[in-house]
């Protein structure tokens, strides 16, 4: 049952608010082993900027950023 991947997680930070997205990716990819990716998906329209920010500061790749209609899923890989 499930896969032996458990590295990866998703956070659904849809309808949050400027800094609460990166608040809560913060804390969410400090349960991912290093290497391992975090998809988080986000609505506030500040997010490209803000991940892109946070991944460069906190020493994580940002692997990807897409926008499908009004969401924002981002891939960061952690780095340490």
């Amino acid at each position: 049952m499930g896969s032996d991947d458990q590295q990866d997680a998703m956070l659904d930070a849809q309808g949050l608010k400027c800094p609460l997205p990166v608040l809560r990716a913060r804390k969410a990819i400090k349960s991912v082993e290093i290497g391992g990716e975090l998809t988080v998906l986000a609505t506030d329209p500040a997010a490209p900027k803000d991940f892109k920010a946070f991944s460069e500061q906190a020493g994580h790749e940002l692997v990807s950023s897409a926008k499908t209609d009004d969401v924002f899923t981002f891939v960061l890989r952690r780095g340490r």
